[in-house]
């Protein structure tokens, strides 16, 4: 198959923050933007025209090896968040996101990682990204 350069696959999602999301002084509470990531992250494998449901129904788990953050400035309760998904790198056994969270005045609240692997359902084997999957994610890349 001729493979052509490839830069990276972005996608944006937006996220209401609930008031149950908050702490007292109603700052999203830090332990609530993973939840937030994968929101994004789900959202993302759906605009490759692919929900996580079917990932997981072929057999496939992606349970997160490392998750990095780093908070710039506090969301609060009631913000719409806008965030920022990429995949900068072709999947081979690991799956890299990168994250950009930014607030309605459009600044950059925070910036994260996380590192998924493929694991089949079946032997509980560590294996690389299934072909279906590379297929969609190669046919969605920017150039």
């Amino acid at each position: 198959m001729y493979k052509k350069e490839l830069k990276m696959i972005h996608t944006t999602h937006s996220i209401r923050v609930r008031y149950g999301e908050t702490d007292p002084m109603k700052y999203v509470y830090y332990g609530n933007y993973a939840e937030y990531l994968e929101v994004a992250r789900v959202e993302l494998f759906r605009s490759l025209g692919f929900s996580y449901d079917e990932i997981e129904k072929r057999g496939i788990w992606l349970p997160v090896s490392e998750y990095q953050i780093k908070y710039i400035k506090p969301a609060r309760y009631d913000e719409i968040l806008e965030i920022h998904t990429f995949i900068k790198k072709i999947p081979g056994v690991k799956l890299e996101f990168e994250y950009e969270i930014y607030n309605p005045a459009k600044q950059k609240i925070s910036e994260a990682r996380t590192t998924l692997f493929f694991l089949d359902s079946e032997t509980d084997k560590i294996i690389k990204c299934p072909d279906f999957l590379l297929e969609l994610i190669e046919k969605k890349w920017i150039e």
